[in-house]
């Protein structure tokens, strides 16, 4: 997938997702500005970092252990860790809006050799509306960094130069190699990466704008309107982004009840990232448990749902899940049994319980609804 592509395709997953902390014009942190200090909480994993060190440069990247997205972007940063951890390069994991701080460890554990790199945990202490609500999830660092650049969903990572001046905000999976080697050897245009942030930053802007207009004109069934405005947010995308509103085009053909061209969207989709299984997961996985979709097509679900299966090498009980669910909807009910068996001994215990309720139902020969 092209850089520009995944860009605007992080950019519009983050708008749909609807975790506004603040809009875009009121950004105080941008490229070109120095970063804000680290206010950590705990060091999980590697040696704390106090503070940014002259001739070191920094990633400092937002996760959390609830956040799909960030599962997929964690080996890729791991291998950018690997390559210029001996040039100059420290990357941080920053753990934020974590409701239950419990789960990192295990979680890193359980990431292995892919996860190496250094994590901690947010500052909820002395964040004011941590004091104003106890047990909140929003930290120091999600404000002074997060919320003061208008990142409004995970994962989002911060570029520090050598001089401690932030040299580049976005989606980990879209930071490009040679900005981070023209950083290290100083040669990065800082002056001109800020001018191009400005303008990314404004188009975001006007896509926030018709975004929220499109979710109320969808959540009204209003699907005239809904159409209307994916197009306006089509014409705001360059050509190889616009796929990222197939999601959208998918939703809003179904609350049309054109299932055949929905259908053929969905297959489109399939076919264009074969190797994502997150991505065919989901569709997988909206087509057989939306409860307004009328005709499921389960053939063109098992297709999907056994891509999204091959692409994580059968190890991901969400995915096995989702492929069990429409095999027993074929009526394949002892090969839906075996699948579901094997996500249950693969799940962690938050989501075992769920999945053993799920195979109890299909032993005997129910289906349950969908979580």
């Amino acid at each position: 997938m092209k850089t520009t592509q995944l860009k605007w395709t992080a950019t519009v997953a983050a708008l749909a997702l609807g975790t506004t902390l603040s809009p875009a014009a009121q950004t105080t942190l941008k490229v070109g500005d120095p970063a804000p200090k680290l206010q950590v909480g705990k060091w999980v994993q590697g040696d704390p970092v106090k503070e940014f060190q002259e001739g070191k440069a920094y990633i400092v990247e937002f996760w959390a252990t609830w956040c799909g997205p960030c599962r997929v972007s964690i080996p890729h940063l791991n291998e950018i860790h690997n390559k210029f951890k001996d040039k100059g390069l420290i990357v941080i994991g920053q753990d934020c809006w974590e409701g239950d701080e419990s789960l990192v460890e295990p979680f890193i554990k359980k990431m292995d050799d892919q996860m190496t790199y250094r994590v901690a945990l947010d500052d909820k202490k002395n964040t004011d509306k941590a004091n104003d609500k106890p047990g909140s999830d929003k930290g120091k660092m999600a404000e002074t960094w997060m919320e003061a650049a208008g990142q409004n969903g995970i994962p989002s990572a911060f570029l520090v130069d050598t001089q401690g001046v932030i040299a580049w905000i976005g989606h980990p999976m879209n930071l490009k190699e040679e900005v981070i080697e023209l950083v290290l050897t100083e040669k990065f245009d800082l002056k001109k990466a800020a001018v191009e942030y400005e303008k990314q930053m404004k188009k975001e802007m006007e896509m926030r704008a018709v975004w929220t207009d499109l979710n109320r004109a969808m959540q009204k069934k209003n699907w005239e309107e809904a159409t209307a405005k994916l197009a306006e947010a089509e014409r705001l995308l360059p050509e190889d982004g616009r796929d990222s509103l197939d999601s959208t085009r998918f939703n809003i053909l179904v609350g049309q009840k054109d299932y055949s061209t929905a259908y053929k969207l969905a297959a489109k989709m399939s076919d264009a990232h074969k190797d994502n299984a997150m991505l065919q997961n989901q569709l997988a996985w909206q087509m057989i448990t939306d409860s307004t979709i009328e005709k499921p097509d389960l053939d063109l679900a098992n297709k999907i749902a056994t891509r999204a299966n091959d692409a994580a090498k059968s190890k991901d009980p969400a995915i096995l899940d989702t492929l069990a669910r429409v095999l027993f909807m074929q009526g394949k009910k002892d090969k839906a049994i075996e699948l579901q068996e094997k996500a249950v001994n693969l799940a962690d215990d938050e989501m075992k319980k769920s999945l053993q309720k799920t195979l109890d139902s299909y032993k005997k020969g129910e289906l349950t609804k969908a979580d």
